[in-house]
């Protein structure tokens, strides 16, 4: 079990870089901090396009771990598969199943591993994230991303004492869109899943955290917003609409 940090407290603070990006009519850019739904007892985060502004950044290292074998990532077809882990994806890839899986993955981690200290929180992301804080609610990180990304990339972002547990592809038998990552998140935090709010990007994710019970609330345009009965994001706006699934 990956621990950064056990128990409620406050934590210490968010300590993200100088230039987190925003978002139009963001939360932080009004000056209001998005609210914490009557009932939530814990927030489980998504961490890649969620926490943190690094979706581009994997297509890339992607796109150019395929490249020596002849292979162009169509920027389509990725974007509607965000939120697999590479495993995942490579898998699903059209004509994926002739390809050295295990080279790419090590090419492509290569790249991200370089670009680890670019990488910028989502600013209304964290917004949420110190408002549970400041109510003294568990924090967790439920990605389906690898361990050797995740745990760097929150340091880099100034976040690892924000966080009581966090949960990689590596803790779960199935990654998302199965609920298993979330539904360890939330044992991990001794919070029972239907009083846990989920953040993430994804439909995959989205969908991983409708199946664990939670309540849920998707990123879009880096504003964490309710989800319609469909699991799509709704207009940004305040997030005391959230509905359970």
């Amino acid at each position: 079990m990956s621990v950064l940090r056990a128990g409620r407290g406050t934590g210490t603070g968010v300590n993200a870089p100088a230039h987190p990006r925003t978002c139009p009519g963001s939360a932080s850019a009004s000056g209001r901090t998005p609210a914490i739904p009557d009932g939530v007892e814990a927030l489980i985060l998504d961490f890649d396009g969620t926490l943190a502004d690094t979706t581009p950044g994997h297509e890339r290292a992607l796109r150019a771990a395929l490249r020596p074998h002849g292979v162009d990532l169509d920027a389509h077809w990725y974007r509607s598969h965000v939120g697999l882990s590479i495993h995942d994806l490579l898998a699903a890839l059209p004509g994926g199943e002739h390809l050295p899986h295990e080279e790419i993955i090590r090419r492509s981690r290569g790249h991200l591993s370089a670009l680890l200290h670019t990488i910028a929180p989502l600013s209304c992301v964290v917004a949420l994230l110190r408002a549970a804080r400041r109510a003294h609610l568990p924090c967790a990180v439920a990605s389906g991303a690898a361990r050797l990304l995740v745990e760097p990339g929150i340091r880099a972002l100034g976040l690892e004492q924000e966080f009581a547990t966090v949960v990689t592809r590596e803790d779960a038998p199935r990654g998302k869109p199965a609920p298993d990552l979330y539904l360890t998140a939330a044992h991990r935090l001794g919070v029972p899943p239907s009083a846990c709010l989920a953040v993430d990007d994804a439909p995959g994710g989205i969908a991983s955290a409708r199946a664990a019970g939670m309540r849920v609330l998707t990123v879009v345009d880096g504003h964490p917003a309710p989800t319609d009965d469909h699991g799509t994001g709704t207009a940004c706006g305040d997030t005391t609409g959230a509905e359970p699934p």
